[in-house]
C-alpha cells in the first residue's frame, strides 16, 4: 500500500510545482500577491528591453545629439554677443547725443541771455563816448563798462573789430548805409554805427556799418 502512495506522490508532483498558497479568509490578499508578481514579472520585462537596445543602439548617436546642441548653443551665444555689442552701440550714441543736446542747450541759453543784455552794453558804450565835463562821473561809467564787458566776454562774447578799410563782409556786417565814394575803395567799410558781437564763435549781431561803393 505504501508503495502505491510513493509511486503517486511522484506521479502527482509535477503537476504541484507552480501551485500557491490561497487565503480563504481574506481574498484580497490573494489578489495583491498576483499583482506584485506580474509587476515585478512586467519590470523585468522592461529591464530586459532596455538592455537589449543599450546592446543594438548605435554609440555614435549620444556623440552627434551632444554635438548638435553644442553647435546651437554657440549660435544661441553668438547672437546674444551680437545683440548686447548693438545694444551698448545704441546706449553710447543714446549718451552722447543726449550730452551734445544738453551742451546745446546750455549754450543756446546763454548767448539768448547775452543777446538780450546787448543793449545795455550799447547804452554803456555810447555813455563811455559822449564827452563830459566831468571826469569823474566819466571814469565810473568807463569802469562800470568795461567790467560788464569783461564779465560778458568770459561767458563767451567776442566784439567783432571793425577797423576803418575793412572789406565788407556779409557773414559779419550789415550795411546801414551805402555811399558812392573814389575817397575808398570799393565795398570797404567807412564806419561802424552800431559794433557787433560773435558768441562762442557764431554770430550773435552783424556789426552796423557804413560801406563805400565806387560811383557808378
Amino acid at each position: 500500500m505504501w508503495a502505491k502512495a510513493r509511486s503517486l506522490a511522484r506521479h502527482l508532483k509535477p503537476a504541484f510545482v507552480n501551485l500557491k498558497v490561497v487565503s480563504t479568509e481574506d481574498p484580497s490578499i490573494n489578489l495583491q500577491e498576483e499583482e506584485s508578481v506580474a509587476t515585478d514579472q512586467g519590470a523585468q520585462r522592461s529591464r530586459d528591453r532596455k538592455g537589449a537596445d543599450a546592446e543594438t543602439a548605435d554609440p555614435a548617436e549620444p556623440l552627434a545629439q551632444v554635438t548638435a546642441e553644442r553647435d546651437q548653443l554657440r549660435t544661441e551665444l553668438a547672437e546674444l554677443q551680437d545683440r548686447l555689442l548693438r545694444r551698448q552701440a545704441e546706449f553710447e550714441n543714446v549718451r552722447r547725443r543726449t550730452e551734445r543736446d544738453r551742451s546745446e542747450f546750455l549754450e543756446y541759453a546763454g548767448m539768448e541771455i547775452v543777446r538780450e543784455l546787448l543793449p545795455i552794453l550799447d547804452d554803456f558804450d555810447r555813455a563811455a563816448k559822449t564827452e563830459c565835463s566831468d571826469a569823474t562821473y566819466r571814469q565810473g561809467i568807463e569802469l562800470i563798462y568795461q567790467r560788464f564787458i569783461d564779465t560778458l566776454k568770459k561767458t563767451g562774447l567776442e566784439p567783432i573789430e571793425v577797423p576803418p578799410g575793412t572789406e565788407f563782409d556779409p557773414n559779419l556786417h550789415q550795411a546801414v548805409v551805402r555811399l558812392e565814394t573814389e575817397a575808398a575803395a570799393d565795398n570797404t567799410i567807412l564806419d561802424e554805427f552800431q559794433r557787433g558781437y560773435n558768441f562762442k564763435g557764431k554770430l550773435l549781431r552783424p556789426a552796423m556799418v557804413k560801406v563805400a561803393v565806387k560811383p557808378a
